[in-house]
């Protein structure tokens, strides 16, 4: 027993439990239930996610602007006169500078196909996912291939490189029209498979309202042969374009001045921590939300597709087209900057790691995959927990012992760090920083709510020994 008396201890790490904790209990069952319904919106309801669907990609042509045109500088218009100007001057930039020209198509096309090619024919980590609701408590499983995706990628892109057919440079300088594109891939698939899940009937917790569901999404698990189209999409897509992104404006840097500053080279050590990250502990995705709870639509889709890689790296975007100068640190400012960098990574990496370990070693589907870089304490041995009575167990070991979500303050440390990246040269560059604490707060809210629903007086017990949301002693 552990604080209080609340708190088992798992004595099997390593193997099968005696017991299936998680498979609910007929309580267990029921509260799954009301939770595989819609009962009420979010995010506004159709109005607001409509203003989402037209908002953000029109912010995301605007900070662009900015970025590129502006001097990293927020630009607006003049006076009243001037707003009609202004608007034509934004347009043109546009249709000038981010059309979704052949070119575009072409290499977006082509990187977007290529993934999911390699994603059917490498072999991979085969990783049983937590039941699922939605489909009477069946598990999944998955090809988790991701890390041997991204090294193939890797390789390809440098023999293109270096044998000029196509260099890395062209893509920070097609970024407009790379977006374009990208944009059109979020529309076009988020639509694409509401429509595929109606006609197939695979649609789940439907709210009744068009729009609405275009956007939360109506199908839960899509998939092309062994590859799951969701999971594929958040790990292959948007960051192996985030890193891109990066090496490129390092390239461009590297071509015009005959050097890579340290900024642009933190940028390039950050995504890939990230994207590399994604790919060595792929087999921790299949037991989160995202993939046993939450529909693949617009929020997801367009977000993977073009929100991510078009709006995180804007400190790439800017330093690829100003002067080194405009954001050059002394030594000790550098040091500080990785410093900071890997310890959020750090935390963020073995936190991720110990929650899913925990839940594979209470299914008994856990073995150690030997991916680069395994770092100490990603595994807890002997873990304490809160058995609930829906069946589940809540962790209450390793970080998840300071905080109910120690993950998300160390990935949101990391966001701010791509930013500060260029310190005060653009406010723009922080927009990732502020877009994403927004979004961790409203997502622990969701995920905190749904827990109470799911877990009753448990959830009370688990907040009482675990009192802090993100970070201990202070929220």
């Amino acid at each position: 027993m552990g604080q209080d008396g609340n708190e088992l201890r798992l004595r099997k790490p390593h193997g099968a439990t005696t017991e299936t904790p998680n498979m609910p209990s007929e309580e267990g069952r029921k509260s799954d239930q009301r939770l595989d319904k819609h009962e009420s919106y979010e995010f506004g309801g159709p109005w607001g996610v409509t203003a989402m669907m037209i908002g953000f990609p029109i912010l995301m042509y605007y900070l662009w602007i900015c970025l590129w045109f502006y001097d990293g500088q927020l630009t607006h218009p003049k006076s009243v006169d001037d707003i009609t100007p202004f608007l034509e001057r934004m347009w043109m930039h546009v249709k000038t500078d981010a059309s979704p020209n052949l070119y575009a198509w072409k290499v977006y096309s082509g990187f977007f196909f290529f993934q999911l090619a390699i994603a059917l024919v490498i072999p991979g980590y085969q990783q049983e996912g937590l039941p699922v609701p939605s489909l009477n408590y069946k598990t999944l499983m998955y090809n988790c291939n991701a890390l041997s995706c991204l090294y193939v990628t890797m390789i390809t892109a440098a023999a293109l490189h270096l044998t000029h057919t196509f260099r890395l440079t062209e893509i920070i300088d097609n970024y407009g029209h790379l977006m374009t594109v990208a944009n059109i891939y979020g529309f076009a698939w988020s639509f694409g498979m509401y429509f595929y899940a109606v006609a197939r009937g695979q649609q789940i917790r439907m709210s009744g309202s068009f729009i609405y569901d275009v956007f939360m999404g109506a199908i839960l698990n899509p998939r092309i042969g062994s590859v799951d189209l969701k999971m594929w999409a958040e790990v292959r897509i948007p960051w192996n374009i985030t890193f891109f992104l990066a090496v490129s404006g390092a390239c461009k840097q590297y071509e015009n001045y005959g050097y890579v500053t340290p900024n642009m080279a933190f940028m390039c050590l950050a995504t890939w921590l990230y994207v590399n990250a994604c790919g060595k502990g792929e087999e921790c995705i299949p037991q989160t939300w995202d993939m046993f709870h939450e529909k693949w639509g617009f929020m997801v889709i367009f977000w993977n597709f073009a929100g991510v890689p078009f709006t995180y790296v804007y400190s790439v975007v800017y330093m690829a087209s100003h002067d080194p100068s405009k954001y050059k640190f002394s030594t000790p400012t550098y040091v500080a900057l990785y410093a900071t960098l890997l310890t959020a990574y750090y935390i963020f990496d073995t936190s991720m790691s110990q929650k899913s370990r925990f839940k594979m070693q209470t299914q008994g589907t856990f073995k150690f995959r030997k991916t680069f870089p395994q770092l100490p304490w990603g595994t807890i041995e002997n873990p304490t927990y809160i058995q609930t009575a829906h069946g589940n167990r809540l962790l209450t070991s390793g970080w998840w012992a300071y905080a109910r979500k120690p993950n998300y303050a160390a990935d949101w440390v990391q966001s701010l760090t791509w930013g500060l990246c260029i310190g005060a040269a653009s406010p723009i560059p922080y927009f990732y920083s502020v877009f994403f604490i927004t979004v961790l707060v409203h997502r622990c809210g969701r995920d905190f709510e749904r827990c109470a629903i799911k877990y009753g007086k448990d959830w009370e017990r688990y907040c009482s020994i675990v009192k802090y949301k993100f970070i201990p002693g202070v929220y």
